[in-house]
């Protein structure tokens, strides 16, 4: 797979799509190669810590409509079938990788692509990104679990205004709405993304994968379901070494030495 490049470096998956002359538009094959690789970084050890970003003018443009059109009869089922298996699917990879994952947006990211920035864990934007609600341009719902994800970071009357007009959204706008942790220039994009996501790889991972956990998941229930899932998440954390570690840390007076474990 050509289209996505891969590479592992200091504990950190970096995760690159690479077809800059459609603006990284996804195909079938490039969102199950994401996928898989996300899939791969979540159960390997050796990995703390995801970047995804893009090469050339775009981040994402959002899925490659002509790469997954088919010309057979469509059955009642089948686009369910189709967003269940694809792009709900690579949102959901996202979400539930147990490293931390860090969008490094470089340029345009429209409609699935957009969701794919918004269901990283931290957002980085060069100032020239853009994000695009594309799907009421093309009569489209939206779709990759945009309509789970904006409400969830923004609310739901600004979330309607994005996805009922589809204007472009600048960088910096939104991070004044928090969709962007940081707006950097454009060239100091790639440095900034290395320095966040080595950080990231010399925490806790397993704190964090259950930190991640209860954040996903805690606008989704009740105040004693949270506060039952906070209490599991310390119990399964404090049999970790990097626990342990911390606590001797402190009392020692010195910095910890995580190791991911």
């Amino acid at each position: 797979m050509t289209d996505v490049r891969h590479a592992t470096r200091d504990q950190v998956a970096y995760i690159t799509l690479d077809r800059p002359d459609a603006l990284n538009a996804l195909t079938p094959a490039m969102r199950d190669r994401v996928v898989e690789l996300l899939a791969e970084a979540s159960a390997d050890p050796a990995v703390r810590a995801v970047v995804l970003t893009g090469t050339g003018r775009g981040f994402c443009a959002g899925a490659d409509l002509r790469a997954g059109a088919g010309t057979g009869e469509r059955l009642t089922g089948d686009v369910a079938r189709v967003l269940r298996l694809g792009a709900q699917r690579l949102i959901a990879a996202v979400l539930d990788c147990e490293k931390p994952v860090l969008a490094a947006v470089n340029g345009t990211a429209a409609g699935i692509g957009a969701h794919l920035a918004f269901a990283c864990d931290l957002v980085l934007a060069a100032e020239s990104a853009r994000f695009i609600e594309v799907f009421v341009r093309r009569g489209l719902v939206p779709d990759g679990g945009g309509a789970y994800l904006l409400p969830r970071l923004i609310g739901p009357r600004r979330a309607k205004e994005l996805m009922f007009f589809g204007d472009a959204l600048p960088a910096a706008e939104a991070e004044r709405l928090g969709l962007v942790n940081r707006v950097v220039p454009d060239a100091e994009l790639e440095k900034t993304s290395h320095t966040w996501a080595a950080r990231l790889a010399l925490g806790p991972t397993r704190s964090l994968a259950l930190t991640k956990h209860l954040v996903n998941t805690s606008l989704d229930g009740d105040r004693a379901s949270a506060f039952a899932a906070e209490s599991w998440a310390q119990e399964i954390n404090m049999t970790t070494r990097d626990a342990q570690e911390g606590l001797r840390a402190f009392v020692e007076r010195r910095e910890p030495d995580f190791r991911g474990r």
